[in-house]
């Protein structure tokens, strides 16, 4: 396992590298070029620009993200140009030695939540989805709410690409969940041969939550969907970013299982934990098993036995000790975070050496 650290760049990151680089074990920054619009061409000098800023002490070999444009995802005719961009930006980025590409294909929103900051126990906060809320209010006092106020962008949620929120929704009216399928198989069809050239993996991250929200479309749910989308495009730069923070939303999905089974498709897993309740809610939790209601040792236990040797990272953390943030991306808990997994993957590892000496 190789872990990394999201990280949105100087002057849009309240972490900076010097304070990642004193987190142990972590030897990936997790990036992207925040400022490019969706379905725009990365500039290779912003490219080239980053990768050495980042050089010293760190690799850049995962991406996160390069934004879908919503026409791919409607498979409106102007798709074709946004496509080519994508490519364009996909070989780019294998010039300068990226391995993986994580991307989404969810419509308008990129990951739902109803408070940014909702008090836990021990007086923390964290990233909360409020079922009722969500069943009743209307998307766009929802969008008001999550950009009020923040001078750092919430990533899926920035205010260029939500003005449009109105004709994006009635666009999404006709598109069903296979007009959907057969968007995502048309723009894999397209990018998959592009990465395969380029030395990268593509790594579609899960629908968060994993259900449709206010209507719209969702397939990257759950492992019945997951095994489908691996066979619209069956090839090894085809593949998940496994998130057990999204897909642990739903008790339903069992993440051990899907870690056992895509084990040679999972390039880039998210590790998180949430704490869900019995009427839908879930709140983000801390890293460690207990404080939630996903196995996160058993998660990395199982990626310990097939042998991963992939990127991962932690995902959202708490707010601590009055740490002003980008919400989910403060230093402190996804520091926390990332020791709770290495002492897990520690202890799976002496294990597996004490039975093999016997």
């Amino acid at each position: 396992m190789r872990m990394g650290f999201r990280w949105f760049g100087e002057g849009n990151d309240t972490v900076s590298l010097a304070q990642i680089r004193q987190i142990p074990g972590v030897e990936t920054i997790v990036w992207s070029l925040h400022d490019v619009p969706a379905g725009e061409e990365w500039p290779m000098d912003k490219i080239v620009a980053l990768r050495d800023e980042v050089a010293a002490g760190f690799n850049i070999d995962v991406v996160e993200s390069v934004n879908v444009h919503e026409d791919i995802k409607l498979g409106l005719p102007s798709r074709d140009r946004y496509i080519e961009n994508y490519k364009r930006t996909i070989e780019k980025l294998g010039e300068i030695g990226v391995k993986v590409i994580c991307y989404n294909f969810m419509p308008i929103f990129d990951w739902l939540r109803t408070d940014l900051h909702k008090e836990l126990e021990d007086g923390s906060t964290a990233l909360f989805y409020e079922k009722a809320r969500i069943d009743n209010i209307d998307p766009f006092d929802l969008v008001a709410k999550i950009n009020e106020n923040s001078a750092l962008t919430m990533p899926g949620w920035e205010p260029e690409r939500l003005a449009h929120l109105t004709s994006l929704f009635e666009a999404y009216k006709g598109v069903t969940e296979e007009k959907l399928w057969d968007n995502l198989k048309h723009f894999l069809d397209e990018i998959v041969p592009v990465a395969a050239r380029s030395g990268i993996r593509m790594a579609i991250h899960p629908d968060d939550p994993p259900w449709s929200i206010f209507g719209l479309p969702r397939i990257m749910t759950g492992q019945a969907n997951f095994r489908r989308f691996l066979k619209l495009h069956d090839h090894p730069s085809n593949g998940i970013t496994l998130c057990s923070g999204s897909l642990g939303a739903n008790p339903d999905n069992d993440l051990i299982a899907m870690i056992h089974e895509f084990k040679d498709r999972i390039p880039f897993a998210h590790i998180r934990n949430v704490r869900r309740y019995d009427n839908g809610d879930f709140i983000e939790s801390s890293h460690r098993t207990q404080d939630g209601s996903v196995d996160i040792a058993g998660i990395v236990q199982a990626y310990h036995d097939i042998g991963f040797t992939g990127y991962a990272r932690p995902d959202h953390g708490r707010h601590l000790w009055g740490e002003v943030c980008r919400p989910g991306y403060g230093l402190y808990d996804r520091a926390l975070g990332i020791m709770y997994l290495w002492g897990v993957w520690d202890a799976a590892a002496r294990s597996a050496n004490k039975e093999g000496s016997r």
